[in-house]
């Protein structure tokens, strides 16, 4: 059995998308959503600490939306729809990479 540090993971992530394109997780400001909610969401779907996610929420709040989340397409389609099932207004943007 193998194990993998989030380092190791990270670096997986970038060796993949430095080929083409890095998608990101665009979460947009709603009206339904409180702040608990959007922060619990965050911890536990994207695995976020509790202080990057109440960051995010008020960048959210504050700018209407945030990028949340980067990495490839495959890794953040399930993530993104986990949001969406929760009632967060999530979609993903993907850029383009330069080599």
């Amino acid at each position: 059995m193998q194990f993998h540090t989030k380092e190791q993971e990270d670096i997986a992530v970038l060796e993949e998308t430095t080929q083409g394109t890095i998608a990101h997780i665009i979460v947009y400001n709603d009206d339904f959503n409180t702040f608990d909610w959007v922060i619990q969401c965050f911890i536990e779907i994207l695995e976020h600490t509790e202080q990057q996610s109440e960051q995010l929420s008020l960048i959210i709040h504050f700018k209407g939306k945030a990028s949340v989340k980067t990495g490839s397409l495959k890794e953040l389609r399930p993530l993104k729809n986990a949001l969406v099932d929760r009632g967060l207004s999530a979609i993903i943007e993907e850029e383009k990479i330069e080599s």
